[in-house]
């Protein structure tokens, strides 16, 4: 487990943690400031409202599933997308997360108001979420001391991730020591 909160890490939700907002949610984070708050996206919660419904023009550039993810309830009239880039370079209309690590370094925010075209090529993957996952200075600190969340960190390939109903059982099988037993645990711990 990561010692610390930071940009490009994983919030992954305990079983504890049963807001319907963030239960068993996987969340990047994509801004943190200690005196400024936390802000992310939940990962893997798919919408049933495809991009072709809101934002046709950038279908085309989405990975799939094409559908708005709900990135979490803050500011849920509002969209925001994440795109990978396959080098290094920095295209226009495309602003890179500014983390060290690895799983992160070639992922960014994109200009939904940019026009499309200037990306197509320019980009290998894209997700665009409706809202995101806020924290106010300390708010997310005290919400870690109290067993809802767990910070790990991230892999490559969980920000475009396939199947995003298995993603936060397969965030916590990958991690060491008894944390790997948490992806056991059954949606209702009552029927155990």
């Amino acid at each position: 487990m990561a010692e610390a909160i930071y940009v490009g890490g994983l919030l992954v939700a305990t079983p504890l943690l049963d807001d319907p907002n963030f239960r068993r949610s996987v969340v990047l984070i994509l801004e943190h400031d200690h005196d400024g708050g936390t802000l992310g996206v939940v990962l893997n919660r798919p919408s049933d409202i495809s991009v072709t419904q809101v934002l046709p023009v950038w279908d085309p550039l989405v990975t799939g599933p094409p559908v708005l993810f709900e990135g979490g309830p803050v500011q849920t009239d509002s969209a925001l997308a994440l795109a990978a880039v396959p080098s290094g370079e920095e295209p226009l209309g495309w602003r890179r997360l500014h983390a060290g690590t690895d799983s992160v370094a070639r992922l960014g925010t994109v200009d939904l108001d940019a026009p499309p075209e200037i990306l197509q090529g320019e980009i290998a993957q894209m997700r665009i979420f409706a809202g995101y996952a806020g924290w106010s200075a300390g708010q997310l600190e005290s919400e870690i001391a109290e067993g809802a969340w767990y910070v790990v960190d991230s892999e490559v390939g969980d920000t475009f991730h396939a199947d995003p109903a298995s993603l936060w059982r397969q965030v916590l099988r990958r991690q060491r020591g008894e944390l790997a037993f948490v992806a056991t645990c059954p949606d209702d711990p009552t029927m155990n």
